[in-house]
């Protein structure tokens, strides 16, 4: 064995050895992660007007000025409701999307691509269709639901805040399933035959197959598509802004559309620059827990 100080200097030899590999990737990321959040904090700190001069440091003051606003309760539990559903009905009908595309069938490469589809298309123009079939007056889904008699008319459904944020709801879980299909269909895809054969033999039924052997082999596909979806959903201003942007008030606010009505509506940049890193500090915070709870690197015994 060799001695300690000179396993220390090898392992350093190895480190520095690998900088010139890893360099360009960690110029990147301090490039368009790193210095932009450092920029977003400072900028919190500063005393900005309505056209972004800056007028000198302005403290812990934005941060006050942001928890001043009345509605920062029920905008905060509105982006609580937003994630976790979203994600969760997302989750659930991925993985029985995934389960049924694993199998084989005939047409199952047309339905694969067909899957692509919303995650191929652009957000907006996705939401502004939905937001559009869903109109009171021209929809043709309000249309169709009168002329089967469902409604007596058109129903104002992204006119009103609850409705409004159910129909963005579903928005999200539409244009999210096609990578969440696909990627616990790669764990799917991944996982040795023998273990579903194991469990056939062993006379266990198809939901026990899948629930102790099957989805404790999808922890690390899951947990990507869940980190994935969290980010996309929590920041998700597209969606939220199209279908309850024209609604007054904070009815159907989330952190993020609130941090958009802090810039345009009310031009106080130093706030929604607050207002930013709450809502990174938060995304930070919500992984953190997740990844501690769900342990998802934590080696599977199969």
């Amino acid at each position: 064995m060799g001695r300690p100080g000179s396993r220390v200097l090898a392992g350093k030899n190895s480190t520095l050895r690998a900088v010139p590999w890893i360099g360009p990737s960690l110029v990147l990321i301090a490039a368009i992660v790193a210095f932009p959040v450092g920029y977003m904090v400072w900028t919190s700190t500063r005393d900005l007007s309505a056209y972004g001069q800056d007028r000198g440091p302005a403290g812990l003051a934005n941060y006050r000025n942001l928890f001043d606003i009345s509605e920062l309760g029920s905008v905060l539990a509105h982006t609580v409701v937003w994630v976790v559903t979203v994600v969760l009905i997302t989750l659930v009908l991925s993985a029985g999307l995934a389960q049924f595309l694993n199998k084989d069938f005939p047409g199952r490469t047309a339905v694969r691509m067909a899957i692509l589809v919303p995650w191929a298309a652009s957000v907006v123009m996705t939401t502004t269709i939905f937001y559009y079939m869903l109109d009171p007056d021209v929809g043709i889904a309000n249309r169709f639901l009168v002329d089967i008699g469902l409604l007596d008319r058109g129903y104002g459904f992204t006119k009103q805040p609850t409705p409004a944020f159910l129909v963005a709801i579903g928005v999200a879980v539409f244009v999210s399933i096609p990578f969440t299909t696909y990627t616990i269909l790669a764990g799917l895809q991944s996982i040795p035959a023998e273990i579903e054969e194991a469990g056939r033999v062993d006379g266990a039924s198809a939901w026990q197959r899948y629930r102790y052997l099957t989805l404790p082999q999808l922890r690390p596909a899951i947990a990507v598509a869940t980190i994935i979806n969290i980010i996309n959903v929590f920041n998700s201003l597209p969606i939220l802004q199209v279908i309850t942007g024209g609604i007054a008030g904070f009815g159907a606010d989330t952190t993020t559309t609130l941090t958009f009505k802090l810039i345009r509506q009310n031009q106080q940049l130093d706030t929604a620059a607050a207002m930013s890193v709450l809502n990174f500090a938060l995304i930070v915070v919500i992984i953190a827990i997740y990844v501690k709870v769900i342990k998802p690197t934590q080696q599977v015994d199969a």
